[in-house]
């Protein structure tokens, strides 16, 4: 089979009427003007005008920072509207195209569009979306491979979209419930940067005329206050590039990847929750894959790249080798200190009963409400200590501010 190259087609803008006469404006991608006629023709629409842009006033803008990265809620929008214009009957590059306009992310339209141009041009939807692996994940790649391959895309889609929904609420949930603690904690550390830029020079001054030595907890604020315009910079700085560096080494080293992500499940009060989110992920990727029909040692190899956690992509490869020299899954899971023995005990009858995807999505609803339940719970107690640290913050830089008053009422009394 010949290999697919990515191309860059150029956008078209084009008026055409539709089949009831409405007048349609948009923009298209396609190789030549040609083929773009071609393509309006199959959405069946009249052209009237197609002209070239990218040039002058109609180039796309680009501004950093906005536009964005295609993110799991764009992906489970994206696959359940697609999965609803396959099951009504419109055609493939038709739904690609109404896609490609309804899409709001700029990477997910442009994608979209060279994904159509590629269709139209001979190549499977698997293969032209696999081509931008930026965007579209090797899971969503794979079960789409599989509904062309087993005849029902509309099925695989709808398969896909029930994954990115669950996975997106899921996510939409931890997040709420961490938006409060995540207020309390920048209003701290805000209040305390205001006190030491604006309220401790006041203090300086007023012990200055009254005379005698700074506390050291007092010295430490002055000097603080007085390096602020540099040491606050500098801060920031040390802090962003330390964290993209943490994240270049975590993408490309493997084996700092899986001391970090083994590290994670071993905390104290979070390795719970992080050992519950990934084994909800990987249940329900699982349970995707072979549904569709994934055969099961390439289900296993993309569900190990897509747990999050390369603590389960290195257990997915034990599991690989079990498979295949005969062994149920179950057996090496059993070994793996990840996985309880309820996960392990439900494999056994899924692998019995043959019902191993059904257990398989039990075991992700059940963690999905675990996880629910102790992120809800980690908030409800972090909701005191959150109080109790921001007063600490306040109260010591007050007791900080006042203790050079002690010093000045000895000397009085003196």
């Amino acid at each position: 089979m010949a290999t697919m190259t990515s191309r860059t087609p150029t956008t078209f803008a084009y008026k055409a009427m539709d089949a009831t006469g409405k007048p349609v404006k948009g923009t298209i991608e396609s190789d030549s003007p040609e083929a773009a006629l071609q393509t309006l023709a199959s959405q069946k629409l009249v052209p009237i005008s197609v002209q070239a842009t990218g040039q002058g006033l109609q180039r796309e803008l680009k501004i950093p920072g906005l536009g964005g990265k295609v993110k799991l809620k764009d992906l489970a929008v994206f696959s359940r509207q697609f999965a609803s214009m396959t099951s009504s009957g419109l055609s493939l590059l038709r739904s690609l195209a109404i896609l490609e306009q309804q899409a709001a992310k700029p990477p997910l339209r442009k994608a979209l569009g060279r994904v159509r141009s590629d269709v139209q041009s001979g190549a499977t939807l698997s293969v032209a979306m696999g081509l931008h692996p930026e965007v579209f994940p090797s899971l969503m790649v794979n079960m789409i491979k599989a509904g062309e391959t087993g005849g029902f895309l509309d099925g695989a889609l709808s398969r896909v979209a029930k994954m990115y929904e669950a996975d997106a609420n899921l996510r939409a949930k931890i997040k709420s419930a961490m938006t409060y603690p995540v207020i309390v904690l920048c209003f701290s550390l805000l209040l305390g940067a205001g006190v030491i830029i604006f309220i401790v020079p006041v203090f300086e001054k007023m012990f200055a005329q009254l005379g005698g030595n700074l506390p050291l907890p007092t010295q430490i604020m002055v000097t603080l206050s007085h390096n602020m315009w540099w040491a606050g910079p500098l801060f920031l700085i040390v802090v962003g590039v330390g964290f993209k560096l943490y994240r270049k080494t975590y993408r490309d080293n493997d084996a700092f990847h899986l001391k970090v992500d083994s590290l994670k499940l071993k905390l104290p009060v979070f390795g719970s929750l992080f050992t519950k989110l990934a084994i909800s992920r990987w249940a329900r990727n699982l349970a995707t894959l072979l549904h569709v029909g994934v055969p099961v040692l390439q289900a296993l190899d993309v569900v190990g790249g897509t747990a999050g956690n390369a603590v389960i992509g290195q257990a997915m490869d034990e599991v690989k080798t079990a498979v295949r020299i005969g062994q149920p899954m179950s057996v090496p899971l059993a070994g793996h200190e990840l996985f309880p023995p309820m996960v392990v005990q439900m494999m056994e009858v899924g692998e019995e009963t043959g019902q191993i995807t059904d257990m398989l999505d039990k075991l992700a609803d059940y963690y999905d409400h675990e996880v629910q339940t102790a992120t809800e719970s980690l908030t409800s107690a972090m909701e005191p200590l959150l109080v109790v640290l921001l007063g600490a913050v306040i109260g010591t830089m007050v007791i900080c501010l006042y203790l050079p008053m002690f010093t000045i009422y000895q000397n009085i009394a003196q």
